[in-house]
């Protein structure tokens, strides 16, 4: 006959195996704690097909209840046996509700640890955290010296939000392991990271961390606490306590600067700088500090730390990454791509950031085989659209305009309004290749099938405009404002086209008016509203919108018309020096060249 191994070792511990990760030596950890609250959001063991309510009602709890005639099962081997076998089925129905009766039952009668510890886990998923509670508590007057079970209780009360009762078992816990004391206090607020009301949980550390003043990380544990609270003055004052128990703590110190972020970024770099200087191995204050500086546009400090830091780490991700973007920024562009090149050599998740600048770096460098081969490397995220959209560009001055449309036409694209944000940049190659009958009508294709979509109706109603299909721009703009009332672009757009063929002045300058209030920083508003200007012979007033357009934009379009308005005020020689000097940066574009040959020959 084959041996078998009580039931309470065999059937359940089956259906347990993440809570035999619990480390049995611990008394109390993040880990363990953490543990214990997985089983309330986790699936039991066995496939479950429904879940239970996401809210419990309120029942009365059923294990401490006596009954007439209730006897144990300490001779009934076969009942036990049923009961569990009741209850693990009711598991794989979905039934979670009969089944933590179930082992409620059954734990009352055997009293025996395993079937506690099953029916807290049971209980626990089907939402009945009284049921779940009074099993920990029963399971710890069974077993007094089970710290598993005391971690059951702490874990039950902190995933029913049940904390005012909490603090005393804490403390108890917290008092039986002096030996991990410092690195238990320290956990205390990720352990109570899913509650969701912080002031209740600060509440609630502070009390448990006021047996412990006088610990540093007591005093850290209620500053983290406070600081998630908003109680943010008691949080600095429990962070300077903890740097006066441990001045050289950089967790303490990175904490302090973290909340006086909040009221002054000044005085926290300043505070932060005094502690790198009085403790200059704090590498990770230093890194705190450097980025801060960034911050706070101070990038010449910055670099100074980060030039320190790259010499004690050379191969550490998060200071080759800032030390390249800081010298990009500061034109040093031979230290940047040095650093992307070495960054992309290091294990690092994402590389497409560094791919996107070391392509952008070459492009501008004119090596423009290396810089598709760069841009081609950068994946499907943030820098994606613009990668592609730069690749095909230079696809087109190699005079590869098919290969250009076909990369972007084969992009990946998670949405539906990404395939058509590709489609517009491939229209958009096709018509500064002179081919605007062949963009409209790739948009057109798409705009037959998404006729409501507000992007294809701007682009498709710009380039009827170049075809002079006045009604198709006019209709779909009209249509644009009706969807989106709050567009300045389409408003300028009908108002720009009505004032540059020189028609409906009044009705024009209203539309661009409204673009202007909606959007008053906006250059080529202010330069459409410059133009109706113009055109109504308000010659001065038209001047100064150009002006404060051409300030914010150096457009070729907008150094056109500054231009014709130059000379019209008889500045002639302002004109043409505008024009010239305008057309020494775009000598391709029509309008200005135009202006050149008409005003400045």
């Amino acid at each position: 006959m084959k041996q078998t191994t009580p039931i309470s070792c065999n059937l359940i511990e089956r259906n347990k195996e993440f809570m035999k990760s619990i480390r049995s030596t611990f008394c109390f950890t993040v880990l363990a704690i953490s543990f214990a609250l997985s089983a309330f959001a986790a699936e039991p063991a066995a496939p479950v097909r429904k879940r239970a309510p996401s809210v419990p009602e309120v029942r009365r709890p059923v294990i401490a209840e006596p009954r007439p005639g209730d006897v144990g099962y300490a001779d009934q081997p076969g009942q036990i046996v049923y009961q569990v076998l009741l209850a693990e089925m009711a598991v794989q129905r979905g039934d979670v509700e009969l089944a933590s009766k179930a082992y409620a039952d059954l734990a009352l009668r055997t009293r025996d640890p395993k079937v506690l510890e099953r029916t807290v886990e049971v209980a626990g998923y089907a939402r009945r955290f009284d049921l779940a509670l009074e099993a920990a508590r029963l399971w710890v007057e069974v077993d007094p010296a089970s710290k598993k079970a005391q971690q059951m209780v702490a874990s039950v009360m902190i995933h029913s939000n049940q904390l005012d009762d909490l603090a005393p078992s804490l403390v108890r816990m917290l008092e039986a392991d002096k030996e991990s004391l410092g690195e238990n206090l320290l956990g205390l607020n990720r352990m109570l990271a899913r509650s969701p009301d912080r002031l209740a949980v600060f509440r609630l550390i502070d009390k448990v961390c006021l047996s412990f003043f006088g610990i540093a990380e007591a005093h850290y544990a209620v500053a983290m606490a406070a600081g998630s609270a908003g109680v943010n003055e008691r949080a600095l004052a429990e962070t300077r306590r903890a740097l006066e128990l441990r001045p050289d703590w950089e967790m303490a110190a990175l904490l302090q600067m973290q909340l006086m972020m909040r009221e002054s970024p000044g005085e926290a770099i300043r505070f932060l700088q005094g502690f790198v200087e009085r403790n200059p191995g704090a590498r990770d204050a230093q890194l705190a500090l450097a980025r801060a500086l960034v911050s706070e546009k101070r990038y010449a400090e910055a670099r100074s730390h980060f030039d320190q830091l790259l010499q004690a780490y050379p191969n550490n991700p998060e200071i080759v990454y800032p030390v390249a973007i800081l010298a990009l920024q500061q034109n040093d562009t031979a230290l940047a791509e040095a650093q992307f090149k070495h960054f992309v050599t290091l294990p690092t998740q994402d590389k497409s950031f560094a791919y996107y600048y070391l392509g952008q770096i070459a492009e501008e460098s004119k090596r423009n085989e290396e810089a598709l081969a760069y841009y081609a490397l950068v994946g499907v995220g943030e820098q994606y659209f613009q990668a592609q959209l730069r690749r095909a560009r230079l696809l087109v001055e190699l005079g590869q305009l098919d290969a250009a449309r076909k990369q972007l036409s084969t992009a990946k694209v998670k949405t539906p309004e990404e395939r058509i944000q590709f489609t517009i940049a491939e229209a958009s190659l096709l018509r500064d290749a002179k081919q605007p009958q062949a963009a409209f009508d790739l948009l057109e294709a798409v705009f037959a099938a998404q006729p409501g979509q507000p992007e294809l109706l701007y682009e498709t109603a710009l380039l009827a405009e170049k075809l002079g299909k006045t009604d198709i721009l006019e209709s779909r703009l009209r249509k644009l404002i009706e969807l989106r009332p709050d567009s300045a672009q389409a408003y300028n757009a009908l108002g720009y086209s009505f004032a540059d063929r020189n028609l409906r002045l009044p009705e024009a300058r209203e539309l661009i008016e409204k673009a202007l209030k909606l959007s008053p920083e906006d250059s080529f508003i202010l330069d459409s509203m410059g133009w109706v200007l113009f055109r109504q012979g308000d010659l001065s007033a038209a001047l100064t919108h150009l002006e404060r357009a051409y300030a914010l934009r150096e457009d070729p379009e907008i150094a056109a018309h500054l231009g014709e308005v130059l000379w019209e005020l008889g500045r002639k020689d302002d004109a043409r020096r505008t024009l010239l000097e305008a057309q020494k940066k775009y000598s391709d574009n029509e309008a200005l060249a135009d202006a050149v040959k008409k005003f400045a020959p």
